[in-house]
């Protein structure tokens, strides 16, 4: 058009496009995962068998096998539990494989409504947002899982109780959590965009950072999978640090009076 403005029936051709692109990738990602399916599963079962030790005060980090739990299978209680499973976990790793395209396909998607000199970021928007992304999930495998399934799966067991656990109450167990965690690892990229368009600025940020620490909390009493307050804080730290990274790296993208009378020209 004329005046530079695309249209509502363009803008929502250009979306559908957008996830139609997506949905490409994560098919054709998801059928090479699949292929693999078996590993992913093994591989899923890392935070069940094994336990992470640590110690501050000597700098030792270790993951040890759980003696209990070293030799448990998972079971399937329905004729499609499993095959159902292997979908899902093969799904989700085509997800990740799929990342990098994704979040170029939500770039793209975005920049008609961003200035020539912003549209450059486009790299570095999707290189950051892929590796939160997977910092995230792979901070939730393998420190918050291990220590999870320890803590829930050791609780008072004994002579009485005997932990089994069907293969698809496990997965969709983890597998929740991990995309949680990687959602949540998103936070700076989110508090950048906001303040580029101009919703929140780094002294709002900075001001309200006592809340923010609060509702970090309450996200990690929520989204943890154990009641203990060691949990939540393994969950809520980082969120506490991603925000003050919000908070630093927010300045560099606050939106100048020049870029206001440029999109009003816009308009």
């Amino acid at each position: 058009m004329d005046d530079g403005k695309m249209p509502l029936t363009e803008h929502l051709g250009d979306f559908r496009k957008r996830i139609i692109n997506s949905l490409i990738s994560v098919s054709a990602a998801f059928a090479i995962a699949f292929n693999y399916s078996e590993e992913l599963f093994r591989f899923m079962m890392f935070p069940l068998k094994y336990d992470l030790e640590f110690s501050v005060r000597k700098m030792y980090v270790a993951f040890v096998a759980k003696d209990k739990l070293e030799n448990m299978k998972l079971v399937f209680l329905a004729p499609a539990e499993a095959f159902w499973m292997n979908l899902k976990v093969a799904f989700v790793a085509g997800l990740f494989l799929s990342l990098p395209i994704i979040f170029y396909q939500l770039w793209r998607f975005v920049s008609p409504g961003l200035l020539p000199k912003e549209k450059k970021y486009v790299l570095p928007f999707v290189f950051s947002a892929t590796t939160l992304f997977i910092c995230g999930a792979s901070f939730c495998f393998f420190i918050v899982l291990p220590l999870a399934l320890g803590f829930l799966l050791s609780y008072k067991i004994g002579d009485i109780l005997m932990p089994m656990l069907s293969v698809g109450q496990y997965m969709d167990f983890c597998l929740k959590f991990v995309l949680a965690f990687g959602a949540i690892f998103e936070l700076p990229i989110l508090i950048v965009f906001l303040t580029k368009m101009g919703i929140v600025t780094p002294k709002t940020l900075a001001q309200n950072r006592k809340y923010a620490i609060v509702i970090a909390f309450i996200i990690a009493a929520v989204l943890t999978p154990t009641p203990d307050a060691f949990n939540q804080t393994l969950m809520a730290v980082p969120i506490i640090i991603l925000y003050e990274l919000g908070i630093w790296v927010s300045p560099l993208f606050l939106r100048k009076p020049d870029d206001e009378r440029t999109d009003n020209k816009k308009l």
